[in-house]
């Protein structure tokens, strides 16, 4: 419903001044029913002393009304209107203020309101810092209330997703309890809740891109954490139909994939205290897993193994000695993303030398190669024979084989293609004369 000034003055009116408490929290309902619509909001916030009203009845020590005033603002944190989320700014301190406050629902409340207003606006970031909103969530992370705690991992992931954050944001939350906090949070056992744990992921994703301080995080344990949480997601995903676990999947592949590729990761990389083999077979499990709920997911399982493979000779190891690469093969059919990714982890086995290349070949390794190269994809194609060039290298009789099975007419196909022509060239050379 679309209310007009004279009906907003109303129930503002009778709000305020109704006689009975049931009225005026009845004026609120209407209230917030009508600002769920875009031209009451506007209406509401040109009508002078309007925010001012609402602001007195939140601060009121009637509970009912007070939450009802939360609601009207909640409704107006969802506008896309900038002027209409500005026009809040009046009642930021006071919702920070209600985080420490008594009423799970209440706090809930404030904090969804103040994530809708951070998202929409740098003007209410800006007064929020100063006015100690990363304290404010500090001390709520330590609510025992799961709606508390989801609700307070939407807040903290809009703010860190600010493009401000990682000058003004992310180094006031790296230097608060947050993070041990949020990392203690996605320990897996049964105490983990997907909602929170998804939530808080997401967080973590968004602090470890800024690239702020890795180091800390991998200093406060956050390599070893998500390493047990994936195996945990691998072996929740065997166990259970529950849809919703690639929600979680894909915040902490991003999570593990980014902090692996931190120099600092590189020297604390056995933090992972974990045997190489089981995050292998947990990764596949979960690239499985993937492939039937969310296939656009699994570059992002993919882009770990890459990073897991490229400086590791026993990540490497394990792959071959758990027989994963025809699995693996197995996705080239997926897409060209997946493919590039595939071939790449495969480049990266290759380039480790002869007795890895030796386990690779030549099982079903040729015949997808020589499919691969029939892709018109020009990065799949040169993915392709940045492989096939370790192999001729490091394997005897890979290039006599390639040849037996058509390889040069496969190889004439991108001879005109410009960013292919000289690799093609090459391993023609190489393939005819060794």
């Amino acid at each position: 419903m679309i209310f007009g000034e004279a009906e907003i003055q109303q129930f503002l009116r009778l709000a305020q001044r109704g006689t009975e408490e049931k009225e005026r929290e009845g004026a609120l309902v209407s209230l917030r029913r009508g600002l769920q619509r875009p031209e009451t909001q506007q209406t509401f916030i040109r009508l002078e002393g309007s925010i001012r009203t609402l602001v007195g009845l939140l601060t009121s020590n009637q509970a009912l009304l007070q939450l009802e005033a939360a609601r009207c603002l909640h409704e107006l944190s969802h506008s896309e209107q900038s002027a209409v989320v500005e026009a809040c700014l009046p009642a930021t301190s006071y919702l920070l203020t209600y985080l420490s406050g008594h009423s799970s629902d209440f706090i809930e409340l404030c904090l969804y309101t103040l994530g809708n207003l951070i998202v929409e606006s740098e003007a209410v970031r800006r007064q929020l810092l100063p006015q100690g909103i990363v304290p404010a969530l500090a001390a709520c992370i330590q609510s025992p209330h799961l709606t508390v705690l989801e609700a307070l991992g939407y807040a903290l992931s809009q703010l860190l997703q600010a493009k401000e954050a990682p000058e003004k944001i992310i180094p006031s939350v790296l230097g608060s309890t947050l993070p041990q906090h949020m990392l203690q949070l996605l320990q897996p056992g049964p105490k983990l809740n997907l909602g929170v744990a998804v939530e808080f992921a997401w967080c973590l994703h968004y602090i470890i891109c800024s690239q702020v301080n890795n180091a800390l995080l991998i200093t406060q344990g956050a390599l070893s954490t998500l390493g047990l949480l994936l195996l945990d997601l691998a072996g929740a995903v065997q166990r259970t139909e529950d849809a919703g676990l690639e929600l979680l999947a894909c915040p902490v592949l991003r999570c593990l994939s980014n902090l692996l590729t931190e120099a600092a990761a590189e020297a604390v990389g056995g933090q992972l205290q974990l045997r190489d083999e089981r995050v292998v077979a947990a990764l596949f499990i979960l690239l499985q897993f993937l492939l039937q709920k969310q296939p656009s997911l699994l570059p992002e399982g993919l882009w770990l193994l890459n990073n897991l493979t490229a400086n590791s000779p026993s990540f490497c190891t394990s792959l071959l000695s758990l027989d994963l690469i025809e699995p693996l093969l197995h996705l080239l059919s997926v897409s060209n993303v997946v493919s590039v990714l595939v071939l790449t982890v495969l480049c990266n086995v290759a380039e480790k030398g002869p007795a890895y290349c030796q386990r690779l070949w030549p099982g079903p390794l040729l015949s997808s190669l020589l499919d691969t190269l029939a892709f018109s994809d020009t990065e799949v194609v040169g993915q392709s024979l940045e492989l096939l060039q370790l192999l001729f290298l490091y394997q005897p009789g890979a290039a006599q084989a390639f040849l037996q099975q058509s390889g040069l007419q496969a190889l004439q196909r991108h001879e005109e293609v410009a960013q292919l022509q000289d690799r093609v060239h090459a391993l023609q050379q190489t393939a005819l004369h060794g």
